[in-house]
């Protein structure tokens, strides 16, 4: 059950949609336009289109306290824990009560597609982080629909979350949790906020669910695509089409109860595209999203059998230290062996993930190629 949080002050005022924008290149969230649990596809027509090279900010909403298991209505959800109307973002108000989601897709809110002019498949688009704001001084944990890893375990199955407030400490932001529904029990834990939804359109007649990840991208959970990360995603139609969603606070590797601290970030991004051909001839083949983070590079392996998404996480990563380094590949497994960490990035979306770090400063020297150059510069 949850517990209420009592006495809830916000840490800072929300970030209302167009505050604080300047002269940005901006897209808001739209509730006539934002896909809810789907994501877009072929032949979609993007809200807004940029040059590749370019920088764009872009809102989003959480999913969490607009549901229809948690009353369809975030002022009175919020309401409960003390936060004011005029603290509650207009924007998710207004997808709340305008639209209804399709009860067999997923949770997440998504804002897009964007059009990258002139990608086209066989390109990489990279997608770097550039900032991360923070829009409400509170979110939500929560766990549903036999979905976290406990599912159909007595004491931890059914639908249950728990609202945690933001504070600020020695200039750092923590995220804050009752644990104990009737005693004075608080846990609290560093801040990193990241978007657990980063991804292409796919190029498929219908739309997929938001909740698989998959070679578009998509829902991949990767706690380390903080402010300062680039995401390289294989672009699967033409223009690209990428969007954005379920913003995170923070999250444990392995997501397991089911979601992250969920709550809304403005992001800001700027969107290049590698051509085809620097990517045929800087990789030996096709190993799907990747990312380079604060001196790491870090490849994915999505299956939904955990044990495979492994297997292919580390052939991924044994493909970028042979691309990239210059390195044999049976020198390259005994490398991550000894010297690279393998996590699981969440184990309850249906297709599970697994990413890889392995430190760019380990290696001397790299590979000659163009692609090796705009991966690493981003590293």
């Amino acid at each position: 059950m949850t517990s209420i949080v009592r006495g809830f002050a916000p840490a800072f005022p929300v970030l209302q949609q167009g505050e604080g924008i300047g002269g940005a290149d901006y897209l808001p969230v739209d509730p006539a336009a934002v896909l809810w649990g789907r994501l877009p596809r072929t032949g979609d027509r993007p809200v807004a289109t940029i040059a590749p090279g370019a920088t764009i900010v872009i809102d989003t909403v959480s999913h969490e306290g607009i549901l229809d298991d948690q009353g369809s209505d975030p002022v009175a959800y919020f309401g409960r824990h003390g936060v004011e109307r005029d603290q509650v973002l207009a924007d998710a108000i207004d997808v709340a009560g305008t639209r209804r989601r399709d009860s067999l897709a997923g949770p997440h809110i998504i804002t897009g597609p964007v059009a990258v002019a002139g990608a086209q498949p066989g390109d990489l688009l990279a997608i770097r982080i550039d900032a991360l704001s923070m829009r409400a001084p509170y979110g939500v944990v929560s766990t549903r629909h036999a979905r976290g890893v406990l599912a159909n375990k007595v004491g931890f199955d059914g639908n249950y979350g728990q609202f945690c407030a933001v504070e600020e400490r020695d200039g750092a932001w923590y995220g804050t949790m009752p644990m104990h529904p009737d005693r004075m029990r608080q846990a609290s834990f560093p801040l990193n906020p990241f978007l657990g939804i980063i991804g292409v359109a796919t190029d498929t007649d219908s739309r997929v669910s938001s909740v698989p990840p998959g070679l578009h991208g998509g829902n991949i959970d990767i706690r380390r695509l903080t402010a300062g990360a680039t995401l390289f995603l294989p672009v699967q139609v033409p223009d690209a089409l990428f969007y954005i969603g379920d913003p995170h606070f923070a999250q444990g590797n392995g997501e397991v109860a089911l979601t992250a601290l969920e709550a809304p970030l403005r992001a800001t991004l700027t969107v290049d595209v590698i051509p085809a051909a620097q990517v045929s001839a800087g990789l030996g083949r096709g190993i799907g999203p990747f990312a380079a983070s604060h001196g790491l590079l870090i490849p994915t392996g999505l299956s939904e059998d955990l044990n495979k998404a492994l297997e292919l996480c580390v052939r991924n990563a044994i493909e970028l230290v042979v691309s990239l380094f210059d390195a044999d590949p049976q020198h390259a497994y005994l490398y991550l062996s000894a010297a690279a960490d393998f996590n699981i990035s969440q184990a309850v979306d249906q297709v599970r993930g697994v990413h890889g770090e392995v430190r760019v400063a380990d290696f001397a020297g790299h590979a000659a190629t163009e692609l090796a150059k705009h991966v690493l510069e981003r590293a």
